[in-house]
């Protein structure tokens, strides 16, 4: 799901820097202007329900489309739409992975309100769940009130330190035991989020299955022209398409910014299935699962819209608890996806799980220790208003 892999792409191509150096190479690599909004978060707006929103656009989302738009309705009141050119057709044919995207935005609001002392009455689906696809009903109406008693959330202290972890973990360090079951404990925080469930392993035949079914559902994933076409033409590689476009994954840095110059690496050697590029892709997202000692992974009772969203909140609060204890966490969502191709895989992780239907994983992420990582683009909060 969600801002899945910023994939480097690495390898025994030489690289021609085209009359310049590795110094002027990491001045064209600038994506500050793609991250500004985790600076503008914090800057305040005027109004709680934009301050709120400040946060809310910051959340999660597959292939990082963030496809929240928001409609202000009188002083107290919002309400959410997905957008609709912004889903994963391909890759997440039902939007369930959209939906949990979108949960993870309202949780977000939820605590960036609670700081400036507004309790939200959230209504969701108002206007009826949607069937098979998400369609133009609004996703939740939210209401803001004021309410000296609210409960601030102490995660929300994390809120500008989460990361999605895009490099190898050390795989000889897996997460304590006592961390891992503070995280599987997360979802008992909030009343209507305790009926989904938490679980994790270090256990070594366990992680090792893991890392196996993943690299086969990766595998699948990037052979089916579909879906593999559809991840290559979001891919933004270099500054200047990523500031341009700030959503989709991104290829940022002096390494990527020569590739493109030299033409090595386009969106369309990444979509041509067994060149070098490709293979390079397979073989280095591999490796990040490769490298997980650590697995999560959450299930629902059912697989309703309204349990997606709550998969949302239950998303964020996990990535935002790893933060807090200073744990790198991926989403490897690959196996989850809900098309023919990937139906085997997705039955056996369900089985060897005992996740019966209408049980579902909603989500499944590597858990490790690597170095820091920079926030990912965002569009502007202004971008996704309605007005």
């Amino acid at each position: 799901m969600f801002s899945r892999r910023a994939l480097l792409v690495t390898g025994g191509a030489s690289i021609l820097v085209l009359g310049g150096s590795y110094a002027g190479l990491s001045a064209m690599s600038n994506i500050a202007p793609a991250q500004e909004p985790w600076r503008r978060a914090t800057q305040g707006l005027g109004d709680p329900r934009l301050n709120a929103a400040a946060y809310a656009i910051l959340a999660p989302s597959p292939h990082n489309l963030q496809p929240w738009m928001i409609r202000l309705e009188g002083d107290d009141s919002m309400t959410l739409f997905c957008d609709l050119d912004r889903r994963l057709p391909e890759t997440d044919p039902p939007d369930r992975q959209t939906t949990i995207g979108l949960g993870a935005f309202l949780e977000l609001l939820r605590q960036a309100a609670a700081e400036q002392g507004h309790r939200l009455d959230i209504t969701p689906f108002p206007e009826g769940e949607p069937g098979a696809r998400l369609d133009a009903r609004p996703i939740a109406h939210v209401h803001f009130v004021e309410d000296a008693g609210v409960e601030r959330d102490a995660l929300f202290g994390h809120a500008l330190k989460r990361r999605t972890a895009r490099r190898k973990f050390d795989p000889g360090r897996p997460v304590p035991s006592d961390r891992l079951a503070a995280l599987m404990d997360i979802s008992n925080a909030l009343p209507g989020l305790d009926a989904i469930k938490v679980d994790g392993t270090s256990q070594p035949e366990t992680v090792s299955w893991l890392r196996d079914i993943c690299r086969r559902a990766w595998e699948i994933e990037l052979r089916k022209p579909e879906t593999c076409h559809e991840s290559s033409y979001l891919t933004r590689i270099g500054a200047k398409q990523i500031n341009a476009n700030p959503d989709g994954i991104y290829l940022a840095g002096p390494m990527m910014e020569a590739y493109r110059m030299t033409g090595l690496l386009t969106q369309d050697s990444m979509d041509e299935i067994g060149s070098t590029t490709w293979e390079a892709t397979l073989s280095t997202y591999n490796g990040l699962i490769d490298s997980a000692p650590t697995f999560l992974w959450f299930t629902t009772p059912g697989n309703s819209r309204a349990e997606q969203l709550a998969s949302g909140a239950v998303w964020i609060r996990l990535q935002l608890a790893a933060a807090a204890v200073g744990v790198g966490f991926q989403p490897l969502s690959q196996v989850l996806e809900e098309y023919s191709e990937m139906a085997e895989p997705f039955a056996e992780i369900h089985d060897r799980f005992n996740v019966t239907l209408p049980g579902r994983i909603q989500g499944l992420f590597r858990l490790g220790y690597a170095g820091g990582q920079s926030p990912s683009p965002r569009w502007p909060l202004e971008s996704r208003i309605i007005t």
